[in-house]
């Protein structure tokens, strides 16, 4: 990948082999700022480590990740969680999104290139919001 965009990346989901997977392939592509979690608590005990991407399993013995979610999305807003979850049931995808998740990948053959896919989104997502608020501020700036 050229000129990728670094992010910190939370993994947590109760599976450590799906978490040694994804904290794999994401090094694969080059990403260092891998932190991972084996339950909701400790996640939320460490969100002032300012992640900007988490990877959140949805059925843990905890917190459900829609708990999770949803304590995740009152801390900080601006992260973008992503619900991770072998339910193909299309309400459970549905509600992850109401209640905040950026996506909903299936754990399946090809999760990992969902995880590219949704890591792309988000790289352009942040990049046109940096263009807007750019143009915000100078037009602003130019009112005085």
């Amino acid at each position: 990948m050229e000129d990728q965009t670094q992010f910190k990346f939370f993994i947590v989901d109760d599976d450590i082999f799906c978490a040694n997977v994804y904290e794999q392939y994401l090094a694969n592509l080059n990403y260092t700022d891998i932190t991972y979690f084996s339950n909701g608590n400790d996640c939320l005990n460490n969100l002032d480590q300012n992640p900007d991407i988490i990877f959140l399993d949805h059925n843990m013995e905890d917190l459900t990740g829609f708990e999770v979610l949803r304590k995740i999305k009152r801390y900080n807003p601006n992260i973008y969680v992503v619900m991770v979850s072998a339910q193909e049931n299309v309400k459970t995808a549905v509600d992850a999104l109401k209640y905040g998740a950026f996506d909903y990948i299936i754990k399946d053959s090809v999760v990992c290139d969902n995880m590219t896919r949704v890591i792309n989104k988000i790289s352009q997502v942040k990049t046109e919001l940096s263009k807007s608020n750019q143009t915000i501020i100078k037009r602003f700036l130019n009112m005085f």
